[in-house]
């Protein structure tokens, strides 16, 4: 062996040996056991980690209910459309199929890239609530991690003319104004989820499931009369234009159930176009802004004093010399009158005959009329935001407080407010709740005046539109109406403007046995008059006699019952 020797084999620890096939063994046993849990007891992870790679949990969306009126006009309905969402992950986007989407969509195509920019996000929308036809060209693109699925958006096909009452959706179909947020609880039902399977390119190919079934809304029958609404609406708006106010509102009742027929502002806005609306016109002035009512409340003022028993109609109050001095402060009367009785204060609208009246009775019994007719609580009608309106408590007052309280001033309400309240007078003392959904029976009533006292104000209300009266051009062909006027000042600050004035008309028909309320304001009227029976009254005749008409409510008065003042008669003004 050329006298070289060989190195004895090294002798390894047995141990050592026995050691590494333990450690091996149990490492298939730990591997085993897990396989057994895992697929056995616990699979639920390794099924989310698969089914995260094709698999996607789909919101199914819920019809939003309907919005009808009394007769089942539809107001408010739900129309599919699609919005386009993408997987940042999964999109596949070349410089032109970039391009292409940008331009079906209407984008920028740096807007698309930011909104693609997150590749963690498994969702992102891209545009919502396209036409089907336009998403159906989205996706012809063939764009992987892009695809589209079904929402619904509102329409209105009443557009501006039940805008402030119905109000509008969010691109989420939530309700943001009006009845739509009010019933929002009904109206939206609830959404469901189903699971699918999709390919690499986001194509639905398989329907897993159902998880939950959507609940879809409940369709919502209102009060209102849409035939009503845009009759109020279009003479409300002519009267805005013609007198070039600033506002105007309008609101309709049923005498005998408290249905509130119809409610219409100025200036109003398309809720079909949601993205230009100017928040300022949204508001529903009829229930949610408070003015001075002004003389509009002197028949409330004579009625106290009727229940008390101070006076009777055909008491004599002496107006002369047309004013009143209380303390440091002059009440005026817009032209002198001398003596009156009380009916005449009502249709002469007499400040200082209202403000004597009211100095004979003791405050508390003026304040629990007016709190009575529903004077600084909100009227309930259902309708969001409602207005309370300010009525100090009685023992507060001083007197001119309570004089100049008599005809309306030193007291706010809404529009809405003031319509409730007439209901007394015209369903012979009692009044009902208010109420913008069609109630099978008539709301619960209250007795606030006797039938008498009542009927005794309404024979007083029909002398204001007669000649001699504030209000001829409220009369309505073929009926006998009853009403009041009002031409109040507006508060600047602290202070009346002296050539701003809110004009209003409330008033009611049929006279013998009123069946309709309607209430008319227009706000800062600039041309062609400010009277409240030169700018408010018109208003009431046109939609009370079409109301009427439409209602087919009987006659009770010969169709050549108009009867106005000489051209050269002096116009009966009041102001206050």
């Amino acid at each position: 062996m050329n006298g070289a020797t060989l190195a004895a084999p090294i002798a390894h620890p047995r141990w050592r040996a026995r050691m590494v096939l333990a450690l091996l063994l149990a490492g298939f046993a730990l591997l085993t056991a897990r396989a057994v849990y895992l697929q056995g007891w616990h699979n639920e992870f390794l099924q989310q980690k698969g089914e995260s790679r094709y698999g996607r949990v789909l919101e199914m969306p819920a019809t939003r209910g309907m919005i009808t009126d009394r007769n089942h006009e539809p107001l408010a309905i739900s129309t599919p459309v699609e919005s386009v969402w993408a997987s940042p992950g999964d999109v596949e986007l070349t410089p032109e199929k970039l391009r292409r989407l940008a331009q079906l969509l209407e984008l920028d195509p740096a807007e698309i890239n930011k909104k693609l920019a997150d590749t963690k996000r498994e969702f992102v929308y891209i545009k919502r609530h396209l036409p089907p036809e336009e998403a159906a060209r989205v996706l012809a693109l063939d764009v992987p991690g892009i695809s589209a699925q079904r929402e619904y958006r509102r329409y209105y096909p009443g557009s501006e003319f039940f805008s402030h009452l119905i109000g509008f959706t969010d691109v989420d179909d939530k309700g943001q104004e009006g009845l739509e947020l009010a019933l929002e609880g009904e109206l939206a039902g609830k959404p469901g989820s189903r699971r699918v399977i999709k390919d690499r390119l986001g194509h639905i190919v398989e329907d897993v499931e159902s998880i939950r079934t959507p609940q879809q809304g409940s369709d919502i029958v209102l009060s209102i009369d849409a035939r009503i609404q845009y009759l109020a609406y279009r003479e409300l708006k002519n009267a805005v234009e013609l007198h070039q106010a600033k506002a105007g509102g309008i609101v309709v009742l049923d005498a005998q159930t408290g249905d509130i027929l119809a409610m219409a502002n100025l200036p109003s806005y398309n809720p079909n176009n949601r993205d230009k609306v100017d928040p300022r016109r949204t508001r529903n002035r009829v229930v949610t802004d408070l003015f001075e009512p002004g003389s509009t409340l002197k028949p409330f003022t004579v009625a106290t004093a009727l229940e008390a028993g101070v006076v009777k109609p055909e008491t004599v109050i002496q107006t002369a010399p047309g004013k009143l001095t209380i303390g440091d402060r002059t009440i005026h009367d817009a032209h002198a009158e001398g003596a009156l009785t009380v009916s005449q204060v009502i249709q002469k609208s007499s400040n200082v005959g209202a403000a004597k009246i009211a100095l004979g009775l003791p405050a508390e019994k003026m304040w629990a009329m007016f709190n009575a007719v529903g004077f600084g609580s909100p009227p309930h009608s259902g309708f969001p935001g409602e207005g309370s309106g300010r009525l100090r408590p009685f023992a507060g007052w001083r007197p001119i407080e309570q004089a100049t309280m008599a005809y309306g001033h030193g007291i706010s309400l809404s529009l809405l407010q003031l319509a409730h309240a007439y209901m007394a007078f015209a369903s012979d003392g009692e009044i009902r709740s208010l109420s913008l959904l069609r109630r099978e029976t008539p709301g619960e009533a209250t007795r606030v005046v006797s039938a008498q006292t009542a009927q005794q104000i309404r024979r007083m209300l029909e002398l204001v539109v007669l000649p001699g009266g504030t209000a001829p051009q409220a009369q309505v062909a073929g009926y006998r109406v009853a009403g009041k006027t009002g031409t109040a000042h507006k508060l600047d600050g602290a202070n009346y403007a002296a050539d701003k004035y809110v004009s209003s008309f409330v008033g009611l028909a049929p006279a013998s046995a009123p069946r309709l309320i309607v209430a008319v304001m227009i706000d800062e009227p600039t041309a062609h008059g400010y009277y409240g029976g030169t700018v408010a009254a018109p208003v009431f005749s046109s939609v009370m006699a079409g109301t009427l008409r439409l209602l087919g409510i009987k006659p009770d008065a010969p169709l050549n019952n108009v009867v106005l003042p000489p051209p050269n008669a002096p116009e009966v003004r009041e102001e206050v």
